[in-house]
């Protein structure tokens, strides 16, 4: 393993050419170049030069107000009127179902707030959770992350590229065959991988124009399916507390999704953002796209057979909107990818990579493509994969916890040196590479979530007990609760010198 290597030669290299960088043309010099970042390093149609070395002051630009567009454009994905469906096929109604839809839509306000870390740090997430695990202990979770996002990924790619199969068929290429599927299967390839190897500055652009088009698009197939919805009791008797559970983890497992990357996009902003401006208007931007795409997908399975749901939905449009909202899946497929896929690659160099964020991409495109024609081509392995990852959450709930508690115990405020130092003597190197609190709660976390989870793959031994509910995302209040329980006074009197350290060395420089 390259990490230290790899993290330290990537922190210092990327430090020196951003200062030069910013020096010559950033913000502070009052230029701007192409469409409007100002900074060559991150600039629009430009490959981003920066990876998780952290931004320099020179180089931050853009506002909040960018987070709406970010996180609003990247959730107008049909998974969420997959997501809306399901809560009525355990049994909700119309209101019940929206009611899960909506508090799902808020814990992007706790996504959001996360993002104030990246603010203060300048690097990414999974660099930022080294204070809460160890510069080791860091690294298992690392590998899944970037396991999650590729299986995400690969699910998005399928999905995008049999929309535009349907698509060519609509269109009169009914014959088509392997060589219609290849060709969608490139051109959704094709739009992920461009904006994601450009970079930050382009995926922000492409997330934001993309939510116009999709906004306007998905709102007219509220119009269609919205009248027609069933608002009465639910069928069949109604949800009984295994049908609740069910439900919230289906609605909230999307947002947690997003943990381990919310500092990847507000790495590059002010440092003098506020909390306020960032919370606010990222989680607006999450929380429309979510509850509205959710509440059509209740709608819509209040009304027909949504096992299909793509079929299901299209069933209930007129003939002439029905190749619109093809392109409407396949849209929301490529804007969640490209967010995805970007993080990936700063989760790659987290690993231990010894390449540009700019290269690094292209093994987390290689494995998308490899597995994308397995699934198109070979054997449909969706369903397993879908189930894998869902399975994932009982890592990812109490790896969240402990990286929220950590930041609260913290107040956000880390010594930037020290993440990106994997000596021994390092701040963050804790025992022999491991924060023995951080992996002591996760572990406690991770057990409360085996115990409680009802998934296809693995049904824990107390859910019978608890009348058939699912509560593995509160193994993240488990996890959360031990690590404060176990570092609530050393965290705050440990960070205090440090931190304090680092802002003087920043304020000096």
């Amino acid at each position: 393993m390259a990490r230290q290597t790899a993290d330290s030669a990537g922190t210092a290299a990327g430090t020196t050419a951003g200062t030069t960088a910013g020096a010559t043309v950033g913000p502070a010099a009052g230029t701007t170049t192409g469409l409007g970042t100002g900074v060559t390093s991150d600039e629009v149609f430009r490959v981003e030069t920066h990876g998780i070395d952290p931004i320099p002051d020179e180089d931050r630009h853009g506002s909040a107000k960018d987070l709406f567009w970010l996180w609003f454009g990247s959730n107008l994905t049909f998974t969420y009127v997959i997501n809306g469906a399901l809560a009525v096929s355990f049994g909700l109604s119309f209101w019940q179902a929206t009611a899960v839809v909506v508090i799902g839509g808020l814990s992007f306000f706790v996504i959001s707030a996360a993002g104030l870390s990246g603010i203060r740090t300048g690097t990414a997430t999974l660099v930022i959770s080294r204070a809460a695990f160890g510069v080791l202990g860091n690294f298992p979770a690392g590998l899944l992350n970037w396991v999650v996002s590729i299986g995400y990924t690969i699910v998005n790619t399928v999905v995008g590229t049999l929309a535009l199969e349907a698509l060519f068929t609509d269109l009169g290429w009914a014959g088509g065959g392997d060589a219609a599927r290849a060709l969608a299967l490139t051109v959704t390839l094709a739009m992920t991988f461009a904006v994601a190897m450009w970079g930050h500055a382009t995926v922000q652009l492409a997330e934001r124009w993309m939510a116009y088009v999709l906004a306007a698009g998905f709102g007219v197939l509220l119009v269609f399916v919205l009248p027609d919805a069933d608002f009465g009791a639910a069928s069949g008797g109604g949800a009984g507390f295994s049908g609740w559970t069910l439900a919230f983890v289906v609605m909230l497992a999307g947002p947690f999704s997003y943990l381990p990357m919310p500092a990847d996009y507000t790495r590059y902003l002010p440092r003098d953002t506020s909390l306020r401006s960032i919370t606010v208007t990222g989680a607006l931007g999450g929380l429309v796209s979510s509850v509205a795409l959710g509440v059509a997908g209740v709608a819509a399975a209040t009304q027909t057979d949504m096992t299909d749901a793509v079929a299901g939905v299209e069933g209930l449009l007129p003939g002439w909107f029905q190749a619109v909202f093809l392109l409407l899946v396949l849209g929301g497929s490529v804007t969640n990818s490209i967010l995805t896929l970007y993080s990936s690659s700063l989760n790659l160099q987290v690993l231990g990579i010894p390449w540009s964020r700019a290269k690094a991409i292209v093994i987390s495109v290689a494995v998308t493509a490899l597995g994308s024609l397995g699934a198109l081509f070979l054997t449909d392995f969706t369903e397993s994969l879908l189930s894998f990852l869902s399975l994932l959450i009982i890592v990812f709930a109490p790896w969240g916890g402990v990286f929220l508690a950590d930041m609260l115990l913290r107040r956000c405020r880390y010594d930037t040196g020290a993440l990106h130092t994997t000596a021994r003597d390092g701040a963050y190197w804790y025992r022999a590479g491991f924060h023995p609190a951080g992996m002591a709660a996760l572990v406690a976390g991770m057990a409360f979530a085996a115990l409680t989870c009802d998934s296809e793959l693995w049904t824990g031994p107390l859910v019978a007990p608890l009348g058939g509910g699912d509560l593995t995302l509160l193994g993240s209040v488990v996890a959360g609760l031990t690590y404060w329980a176990l570092v609530r006074r050393s965290v705050p009197a440990s960070l205090s010198a440090s931190a304090s350290a680092s802002a003087s060395a920043s304020a000096s420089a």
